[in-house]
């Protein structure tokens, strides 16, 4: 029951979806919307803008009162007068009411040229409006009567005295009703405009779906180039793009199996190694080829060890996620970094210096720190020969951070510099055992740290014994 109950409610949530994803369509559809009520906005403003000129400058009740004053100037009796002025007023008031522009009620008050008064609308009486000064003449005035600001005309001549009084109308008024005046021919408008924004953003978006089609029906393997061969210049850049990315992709798979499978050459030497000296312990009646067997299989299970650690500390520099800046005292880090190192080197009398500050506080990444400076100062003990030198020299340098590692040993040839930093790959002429990681991870340790490895001249100088490894790196300093 309850599956049937609910499958009705699929369909629907299904549209809900698709209506609430985001589409380019809608949001260019959404764009002319809002211009139209930008388009409004503007237009209303630039009315109310005329309308407030137009009521300061040129008012339409100083006008009519002006017109009305000239229309009596013929009347000498009060009566007629009146009875113009009564049919005015009658006549004006139903006019109001059907253009519906203009609040309230426009009363009309006449006196003659002794002050009597000859006309005043029904209810003026009742308005406690202040008496007409002399300053008043000829200007538009305004009063507060009942709660309700009136505007106030007043006008003479030789024979009639006028005021005409009509209610203000508040800005909010003006604003509403022009409003819903515009907005009926906007409306009337936006379809006229909204269907051909709405074909011509569905026709441009032809070619990208199109483009999208393509890449979605190609194998999850597949890395070649898109070849869509778009003909629009916005989507050539996009195409290129793909191209680019699916070319890097390839490499680094390419790279990446080629890593695989030399790992796993390296690995198979010391396993197999390990398997021979097991059975030579299993089988050989002789103890001192056990005892040589277990040296061989120690040493073999050691470079394994070995082996993995370096593939570990590759495989962790090549993830994308970066572990966050540490303050340290990278002076004194290194000081415990040779310290580690120093019984090493004291066992082949090789003289192990430092070079560098007392103190150097840094915010940096110390996993990739750690990296360069043990397999730097690793590679130098293990080729440098007995009674040797390695100096480690460590600088500041602005916001880069400088370690170089030299020494007098055997040097690299020339022709080896940029091959010593792929993985796997050992220098000729070498007897010391190495995973030839070494150098991969200083490389890619450095570049993750923002900077670069070089090999140079070690302590014999220009073409004397020894290389260098000079590496520089950014870093954050301590505020």
């Amino acid at each position: 029951m309850n599956t049937t109950a609910q499958t009705p409610a699929h369909p629907l949530r299904a549209l809900w979806r698709r209506l609430a994803e985001p589409t380019l369509v809608r949001r260019s559809v959404a764009s002319v919307v809002l211009a139209f009520v930008v388009v409004w906005a503007v237009l209303l403003g630039y009315i109310f803008f005329t309308y407030k000129q137009t009521i300061t400058n040129e008012p339409g009740l100083q006008k009519y009162g002006d017109a009305l004053l000239v229309s009596l100037q013929g009347l000498s009796d009060p009566a007629h007068a009146a009875a113009v002025l009564g049919s005015t007023d009658i006549w004006t008031n139903i006019r109001r009411r059907q253009i519906g522009l203009l609040p309230g009620t426009a009363l009309h008050e006449l006196k003659d040229a002794k002050g009597q008064l000859v006309f005043a609308s029904p209810g003026l009486q009742r308005l406690a409006l202040p008496p007409s000064t002399p300053d008043a003449v000829g200007v538009i005035t305004e009063a507060h009567a009942d709660g309700t600001v009136y505007r106030i005309y007043t006008g003479h001549n030789a024979r009639w005295a006028l005021r005409v009084i009509e209610p203000k109308r508040a800005d909010s008024a003006f604003l509403a009703h022009n409003g819903r005046f515009i907005l009926p021919y906007l409306l009337l408008a936006l379809p006229f405009v909204l269907l051909p924004v709405w074909l011509s953003v569905r026709n441009g978006l032809r070619p990208l779906q199109q483009l999208a089609s393509r890449i979605a029906q190609r194998n999850t393997d597949e890395l070649q180039p898109v070849g869509f061969n778009a003909r629009h210049r916005e989507l050539k850049p996009l195409e290129q793009s793909l191209d680019h990315l699916f070319a890097r992709l390839r490499q680094k798979v390419e790279r990446e199996r080629a890593f695989v499978q030399d790992a796993a050459h390296e690995i198979r030497t010391p396993l197999a190694v390990i398997s021979a000296q097991v059975h030579v312990m299993a089988r050989s009646p002789s103890e001192h080829e056990r005892t040589q067997a277990q040296a061989h299989m120690e040493e073999a299970i050691a470079r394994t060890s070995h082996l993995a650690q370096q593939l570990l500390d590759l495989a962790a520099l090549d993830e994308a996620q970066r572990p966050a800046p540490r303050e340290l005292d990278v002076a004194q880090w290194l000081r415990a970094a040779l310290a580690h190192a120093a019984p090493q080197a004291m066992a082949r009398r090789i003289e192990l210096s430092l070079e560098a500050p007392d103190n150097l506080q840094a915010r940096l990444d110390l996993p990739a720190l750690e990296s360069i400076a043990h397999n730097l100062i690793d590679n130098a003990l293990r080729y440098v020969q007995d009674g040797g030198n390695v100096s480690v020299t460590l600088r500041q340098d602005g916001d880069h951070l400088h370690l170089a590692v030299q020494d007098d040993g055997p040097g690299i040839a020339g022709t080896e510099h940029q091959l010593i930093f792929e993985r796997f790959y050992r220098g000729l002429g070498h007897a010391a055992n190495g995973s030839g990681l070494g150098l991969a991870i200083v490389r890619q340790a450095a570049l993750r740290m923002g900077g670069q490895v070089q090999v140079g001249d070690g302590l014999g100088g220009p073409g004397g014994p020894g290389v260098g490894f000079f590496v520089r790196m950014s870093l954050n300093r301590m505020s």
